[in-house]
């Protein structure tokens, strides 16, 4: 089982908050060449960050993030998610609290199987691909459905729409993922490295 100091824990997770501000939505600090973080950052946060509250602190922070640049322009929560004044943000959008926590369930069962050897990119890849497929049909079968931007919904358009699109959300979590397994593969060869240096010495 994968587990790490409180140090650590908070190290990662403000790494994770900083790539949410980097890479989502349409606000200030958006840098368009990144994609979009948001499945993997739930993902990591279920691997690697023990406490059950971080959840719902990022359920709030992503909320902040989509809201606040609405809100600030002076309207109000209801004209957001009534009046289609921004087109994700429509009353599907709760549809996000079970799909980013399937991601982030998903993640706390890959903690779980974690042995540092080559074996674990098994259940890594099992996990992250469970939690995307569910994260999916959520979010994308949510905003389909239910948010009133598609006149006459039917699940051959919904099938269609998912050989589309899901891919690319698939990538991007790999990018990000597989990013994270490499640096932390290197941090534990060199700690393993280290360990045995000072063992030898003694």
């Amino acid at each position: 089982m994968l587990t790490l100091s409180n140090r650590n824990q908070i190290l990662i997770g403000a790494m994770l908050a900083l790539l949410l501000i980097a890479t989502r939505g349409q606000h200030f600090a958006t840098l368009h060449s990144l994609p979009g973080a948001s499945w993997a950052v739930f993902f990591l946060a279920g691997v690697y960050l023990r406490p059950v509250w971080v959840l719902p602190a990022m359920l709030a922070f992503v909320w902040g993030l989509d809201f606040t640049p609405q809100l600030l322009s002076g309207a109000s929560l209801a004209e957001i998610v009534n009046d289609g004044q921004a087109f994700c943000l429509t009353p599907a959008y709760f549809f996000l609290l079970p799909a980013y926590g399937a991601l982030w369930l998903a993640g706390r069962w890959y903690a779980g199987q974690y042995r540092f050897e080559w074996r674990t990119l098994l259940p890594l890849a099992t996990a992250a691909l469970a939690g995307a497929a569910v994260c999916e049909l959520f979010s994308s079968g949510g905003f389909y459905f239910f948010s009133g931007r598609f006149a006459e919904p039917t699940v051959a358009e919904f099938a269609g729409r998912l050989v589309t699109y899901f891919p690319r959300y698939l990538q991007s979590l790999a990018f990000y993922v597989g990013i994270a397994a490499v640096v932390h593969a290197l941090f534990g060869l060199a700690r393993g490295a280290h360990t045995h240096k000072i063992t030898a010495t003694r």
